[in-house]
């Protein structure tokens, strides 16, 4: 099935196994588990749990959105702006360029169309109706983070894209030139040739494969990106990790700051944050305005849909720390941004039947009109 990808081979097999991260056969963690963040005495979901559902897994209608396409037309007076997309999907507008974070468009996360994780919300805008992008960050090779339909649509267009070691022969597989890839270790750095610039991959607490014999085979990263006036952190996907102290220390202070709050579970605490850990990893972090992604999208773990955002807004509160909770599609320039509305509230409330998601937008033309570069 092509939506596997390819494993690596050759000089970027070489490559891979140079690094320090590389153990035997496949990538490692840095530093072991923290203790606590992994209940043993919680058994792992199994397939019937995910199949048979679970307390308000999925919200009883779409999530409000608005589309984003005329707040582009205008310039952020910041230089920075973030518009969440949905899940990991952000399009952040930095200093004048565009980069775009684990771009998933497709209908699933999933190898394929027919079963897996369906999405529960449309992307707010088609894919074909994006502006032009600068570049593209995918973190790991996970499917609800590199999607091969959104790939090989992406493929048409002239864009560069940094990944972590490994995933760039997924990318090949998928239909993007090597010439456009870029794969690095952690602490190595990609400058774009267009602008001022930088992206720097960082540890993260994880794990990747996209099929059942390429467990670690890729490596999966925090993303830093850089321009001589703002700096923006990526999580990808983690679990808590000391290693959040030595990256703040290293390229912090941020302006913005993404952490995933989604798809948790007591078992396997070590790989995701939540909402809890989250706010850890963001005052490790440094601080700096905070936008929760890797929600609102798919069900992934067996909490309610609503929970991660509403334990992370009662946390923030008690700890004053400045939250970016835009809805989806929503332009918003963090240092404008200090009030959290909850839009999400009273999706599921009585006597609102379920609505099915639209199947999202994918198909891209050969050129793109768009009013401004």
């Amino acid at each position: 099935m092509k939506s596997f990808g390819k494993k690596a081979a050759g000089l970027r097999l070489e490559r891979m196994k140079a690094s320090p991260l590389w153990a035997g056969e496949g990538f490692r963690n840095l530093h072991p588990v923290l203790p606590g963040l992994r209940n043993t005495e919680v058994p792992r979901p199994t397939l019937s749990d995910f199949l048979c559902g679970g307390n308000r897994r999925i919200p009883q209608g779409p999530l409000p959105s608005v589309n984003p396409a005329e707040a582009w037309t205008r310039k952020p007076g910041s230089g920075l702006r973030a518009t969440w997309l949905g899940h990991s999907t952000v399009l952040i507008e930095i200093d004048g360029l565009r980069v775009l974070t684990d771009p998933v468009w497709g209908p699933r996360a999933s190898p394929t169309r027919l079963a897996g994780p369906k999405r529960f919300q449309p992307v707010p805008i088609a894919l074909r109706a994006m502006p032009p992008i600068d570049l593209v960050l995918v973190s790991h090779d996970h499917y609800d983070h590199l999607d091969y339909p959104t790939i090989r649509e992406l493929a048409r267009l002239d864009v560069p894209f940094v990944t972590s070691l490994g995933v760039g022969a997924h990318l090949e597989a998928f239909g993007i030139a090597p010439e456009r890839i870029t794969e690095l270790d952690w602490w190595e750095t990609y400058k774009l040739p267009k602008g001022e610039l930088t992206v720097t991959a960082a540890p993260s607490q994880h794990f990747s494969g996209r099929g059942l014999k390429d467990r670690d085979a890729t490596l999966w990263s925090s993303l830093v990106i850089k321009s001589p006036r703002h700096s923006v952190f990526f999580s990808g996907d983690t679990g808590l990790t000391t290693e959040y102290a030595a990256i703040r220390e290293r390229l912090g202070p941020f302006d913005l700051v993404m952490l995933e709050i989604g798809a948790y579970h007591p078992s396997w605490g070590d790989i995701h944050l939540g909402p809890v850990n989250a706010m850890e990893a963001h005052a490790l972090l440094g601080g700096g305005a905070f936008l929760p992604v890797h929600w609102g999208t798919f069900s992934l773990a067996m909490h309610a849909w609503d929970e991660p955002v509403e334990t992370l807004v009662a946390l923030a509160s008690q700890r004053a720390v400045q939250l970016v909770l835009p809805r989806l599609g929503e332009a918003v320039e963090p240092a404008h941004a200090h009030e959290v509305t909850p839009w999400w509230r009273g999706i599921d409330a009585p006597g609102r039947g379920k609505q099915r998601a639209p199947e999202p937008e994918m198909t891209m033309p050969k050129s793109v009109p768009w009013p401004i570069d």
